[in-house]
C-alpha cells in the first residue's frame, strides 16, 4: 500500500485566520471566545461563542461568487486555497482524474436554511425561495466548489459524522490514496453554525457553557467547574498525497498520516459511553493501523470539549489504552482556545498536531483553575502554559453525537 503524506495545510479559526496566525495563537494560549456578533443573542441561554474575526470573504472572492456560497463553503474555499498554495500544486503536474476532494461538515448551510425559512414565513401567498437555496445548503457542495476551481476530477464526496466529521474525512482520504484509488486528495472540514438556530438548539440541550459573565474562560476542559462546550466556526484543510506522487513533483512534506481508527459507541444519541468503550477501541484501532505502540505517541490532542461527562470518559479511555505511558504523554485540548468547531474540529486539531511535530511545542489546555477529583490529575493535561517538547508522533481524537468516534495518528516524515 502507498504511504500517505501531508504537503499543505490551511486554517481559518476563531484565534487565527491563516496557518501562521493560528499557530502563533496556539503558542500564546489565546482564547477565541467572546460575545456573539452574528445576531442579537442577548435573550439566549448562552450569549457568547468563538466566532471567526476580522474576516471578509470579499477579500478573497468576488461578490457574485460569494452570493452562491453559504459561509461554511466560503470557509472551505479559503482554507483549501491556503493548503493548495502551500503544497505548491501545479495543475500541469497532476493527472486531474487522479486528484479529488473529500470534505466534511457536521451541519452544512445552516445560515442559508435559517434565512430562507424565515423569509418564506414572512412572504404572502406561495412562499418564494432563492434558486441557490439547495446548492448553498447541501453539505457536499463545499467539495464540489473546491473541485471545480482546481479541476480535481477524482473522488469527490462529503462526510458527515457530527463532531467526528473531518477526522473521518482525513481517514477516508488516507484510505483512498493508500489503496491506489487516487494520488492526491484535498480534505478537511468547515462549519458555520453560530446562528440563532445553532446557538438556540445546542443551548436547549444544555450542551453549551452558560458562563456569560466570563466568556474568555468558559471553555474549561478537565476543570472541575466545566459546564459545557463553546460553539466555534471556521475550517481546516490538508492536502494529502501518496509519497511517490509528492516525491515525483518535489513537494515539501510536512508529516505522514500513519493510521486511522473509526468506531461507534452504540450507546446514546448525545452522551459518550461512561467507561469510554468506543473511545478505547478507536484509539487502539488507529495505533494498530499505524503499526505503532502506545509508547510511540508523544502527544494526544483530545476531543476534550469541556463537558462534564465527555472529559471523564475520554480520560478513562486514555488510561486504558496507554497504561503507564498515559503519565508520560502530553495531553491537551485546543478547544479551550478555539471552541468546538463541530465538523471542522478534527481538521484544525490534526493541524495543531502537525505544528507539534514540526515546531516542537505542545499547545496548552487553557482556562484551568480547579482540579477535578473525578479525573486523574497526575496526567499531563498541559494546563495553561505551552510546553516545548520534541514530538515524533501524535494522536488526535474526535467524537460526535450519535456515538461516532474517529482517531488519526500523524508522525514525523522520515524519507
Amino acid at each position: 500500500m502507498q504511504r500517505v503524506v501531508v504537503t499543505g495545510i490551511g486554517a481559518l479559526t476563531p484565534i487565527g485566520n491563516n496557518i501562521g496566525a493560528y499557530k502563533s495563537a496556539l503558542q500564546q494560549g489565546i482564547s477565541g471566545a467572546d460575545y456573539i456578533t452574528h445576531f442579537d443573542a442577548s435573550d439566549f441561554r448562552t450569549t457568547f461563542a468563538c466566532e471567526v474575526k476580522d474576516f471578509n470573504i470579499e477579500d478573497f472572492y468576488h461578490r457574485r461568487e460569494v452570493r452562491r456560497m453559504d459561509p461554511f463553503s466560503q470557509y472551505a474555499m479559503v482554507v483549501a486555497d491556503e493548503a493548495i498554495a502551500m503544497s505548491g500544486l501545479d495543475s500541469e503536474q497532476i493527472d486531474p482524474t487522479r486528484a479529488g476532494v473529500i470534505w466534511g461538515s457536521g451541519i452544512g448551510g445552516f445560515e442559508t436554511l435559517e434565512n430562507e425559512i424565515s423569509n418564506a414565513a414572512r412572504s404572502e401567498g406561495t412562499p418564494r425561495y432563492n434558486p441557490f437555496l439547495i446548492p448553498k445548503l447541501i453539505i457536499d457542495i463545499a467539495s464540489g466548489h473546491i473541485s471545480m476551481k482546481y479541476n480535481l476530477q477524482g473522488p469527490n464526496y462529503a462526510v458527515v459524522s457530527a463532531c467526528a466529521t473531518s477526522t473521518n474525512s482525513i481517514a477516508s482520504s488516507f484510505d483512498t490514496i493508500r489503496l491506489g484509488r487516487a494520488d492526491l486528495i484535498v480534505t478537511g472540514g468547515s462549519e458555520a453554525a453560530i446562528t440563532m438556530t445553532g446557538v438556540g438548539g445546542f443551548g436547549s440541550m444544555k450542551a453549551l457553557s452558560a458562563r456569560n459573565d466570563d466568556p474568555k474562560t468558559a471553555s474549561r476542559p478537565f476543570d472541575k467547574d466545566r459546564d459545557g462546550f463553546v460553539l466555534g466556526e471556521g475550517g481546516g484543510a490538508l492536502v494529502l498525497e501518496s509519497f511517490d506522487h509528492a516525491r515525483a513533483r518535489g513537494a515539501n512534506i510536512l508529516a505522514e498520516i500513519a493510521g486511522c481508527g473509526m468506531t461507534a459507541d452504540a450507546h446514546h444519541i448525545t452522551a459518550p459511553h461512561p467507561e469510554g468503550h468506543g473511545a478505547i477501541r478507536v484509539m487502539k484501532n488507529a495505533l494498530e493501523d499505524a503499526k505503532m505502540d502506545p509508547e510511540d505517541i508523544d502527544y494526544i490532542n483530545v476531543h476534550g470539549t469541556s463537558t462534564p461527562l465527555g472529559d471523564i470518559a475520554e480520560t478513562l479511555a486514555i488510561k486504558n489504552v496507554f497504561k503507564d505511558h498515559a503519565y508520560k504523554v502530553n495531553i491537551s485540548s485546543t478547544k479551550s482556545m478555539t471552541g468546538h468547531l463541530l465538523g471542522a474540529a478534527g481538521a484544525i486539531e490534526a493541524i495543531a498536531g502537525i505544528f507539534a511535530i514540526n515546531d516542537g511545542f505542545i499547545p496548552p489546555t487553557i482556562n484551568h483553575f480547579t482540579d477535578d477529583p473525578d479525573l486523574d490529575n497526575k496526567l499531563n493535561f498541559t494546563f495553561n502554559q505551552v510546553q516545548e517538547r520534541s514530538v515524533t508522533a501524535i494522536l488526535s481524537n474526535t467524537f460526535g453525537f450519535g456515538g461516532h468516534n474517529a482517531s488519526v495518528v500523524i508522525k514525523k516524515f522520515a524519507g
